[in-house]
């Protein structure tokens, strides 16, 4: 089967809306560690993990064994009528490691699922349907999840279930906040949340949901302690914060386990997904235990949890400990970012180089300005296809070219992969625009 011929399938049976990356799509059949082999036999070292998701890489023996194991059980589901062995051991796991205390751990599918269920159980505690949310967020692509994203692009409804007011996100190239240093921008994100609430809400506001960095949006992230100061306001009348670490999460970020911890907060709700799974259909919502009994009916996920899941789980938090990755983030996104920052140094075409750890982004715009060029974006991201190496696209104007490569990655793997964006970078930079 050629991958023209797949392709024409999958244009004759899939929605239009479901993109594929490239101008010639690639079928990946085949992966090791941090590098896939698609149809056509071609390998590429991949830094984007299926949207940040493969954290651990592919074909890793420990995880491999251990969903092998559950496999020869003979047991793939049971329900959560009954007791999960491997659930309750991640669960005791995720809570201790949340830093929430007196936590509790409900486990789902994906991201939005996660991210609902949070919005459920603050609804249900404040007994209230407004909800704060940050603009140019991605929650997910469920109806209340979606009511909560920032970034129109990705809302595919104008409907929503709950009342949203909108708080500036951490912009740093456009937008009122973005003229102002770290201080100065901190206090203006607190006067305008001040202000949102005075004017914009009912008074009885349920939860703050917010990405410590945005994923969608371009790896967009607030300056350090944002949070805390948030915080303070919204304990003057208990409001619930609600941190989605669904791709900040498990040491990704290189300086922490969670991304709220840069922030010296700490969430009552907290929901993660993605990397915990490494490619299993693994999330969830861990929070304190009075905001988690507030549900008020019987409720459970049909597989979230299930017995293979979580055993997959199990294994890739125990190789993410064991094996320290986190400082592996802080170590191999250290030689990408200050490699990238000195290398595009004179380009007026990228305006910025951000993130933290493994979690970083190239943004581009028109020379001489901050106006958003996708297509140059597209133009880099063909070339890194071409050079060997796969990464991901997003922000707000589809303009930033974003990296997540697993938190395996080796040293010589971050400078091959460097060598490959800067020139793909500088390919881009070279056509006029």
């Amino acid at each position: 089967m050629t991958t023209d011929d797949l392709l024409a399938r999958h244009r004759a049976v899939l929605p239009s809306w479901m993109p594929l990356y490239y101008d010639e799509p690639i079928e990946l059949v085949s992966g090791a560690g941090r590098r896939v082999t698609d149809a056509q036999g071609r390998t590429y070292l991949d830094f984007f993990g299926g949207v940040l998701t493969n954290m651990i890489g592919y074909d890793i023996p420990e995880i491999r064994d251990a969903v092998e194991r559950q496999l020869r059980t003979g047991i793939v589901h049971s329900s959560t009528l009954y007791l999960i062995r491997q659930q309750v051991e991640l669960a005791e796991k995720v809570a201790r490691l949340s830093g929430i205390p007196d936590a509790r751990v409900f486990f789902t599918n994906s991201g939005t699922e996660a991210n609902e269920a949070a919005l459920l159980m603050a609804t249900n505690h404040r007994r209230s349907h407004q909800v704060l949310a940050v603009r140019n967020s991605y929650h997910g692509r469920s109806y209340a999840a979606m009511g909560v994203t920032g970034n129109r692009g990705w809302s595919a409804s104008p409907l929503n279930p709950l009342q949203v007011a909108w708080l500036h996100s951490g912009e740093r190239l456009r937008g009122l906040l973005s003229r102002l240093d770290a201080d100065e921008q901190v206090d203006a994100a607190v006067e305008d949340l001040r202000e949102v609430l005075a004017t914009q809400t009912a008074g009885d506001v349920a939860a703050l949901i917010a990405e410590p960095i945005q994923g969608v949006g371009g790896f967009v992230h607030p300056p350090d302690g944002l949070f805390a100061a948030w915080k303070k306001v919204l304990d003057e009348t208990g409001i619930l914060f609600i941190a989605d670490e669904v791709q900040t999460g498990w040491g990704r970020t290189g300086e922490h386990l969670w991304g709220y911890q840069a922030h010296g907060v700490t969430p009552d709700l907290l929901t993660f997904a993605k990397g915990i799974g490494n490619g299993f259909a693994l999330a969830g919502v861990v929070g304190r235990a009075e905001v988690l009994e507030s549900v008020p009916a019987i409720s459970f996920s049909t597989f979230g949890g299930n017995p293979v899941s979580t055993a997959a789980g199990n294994a890739v938090l125990d190789y993410l400990l064991d094996h320290d990755l986190q400082a592996n983030a802080a170590r191999t996104g250290a030689i990408l970012a200050d490699g990238l920052r000195a290398a595009v140094a004179d380009l007026d075409c990228v305006a910025d180089v951000r993130g933290k750890g493994l979690m970083l982004a190239v943004e581009f715009v028109r020379p001489g300005g901050s106006e958003p060029d996708p297509a140059r974006t597209a133009r880099a991201f063909e070339a890194c296809r071409a050079g060997g190496l796969l990464v991901g696209k997003g922000g707000l104007y589809g303009n930033v070219l974003r990296m997540g490569p697993p938190l395996t990655l080796t040293e010589d793997e971050a400078r091959e992969g460097l060598d490959i964006l800067v020139d793909a970078i500088r390919t881009a930079a070279e056509v006029p625009a």
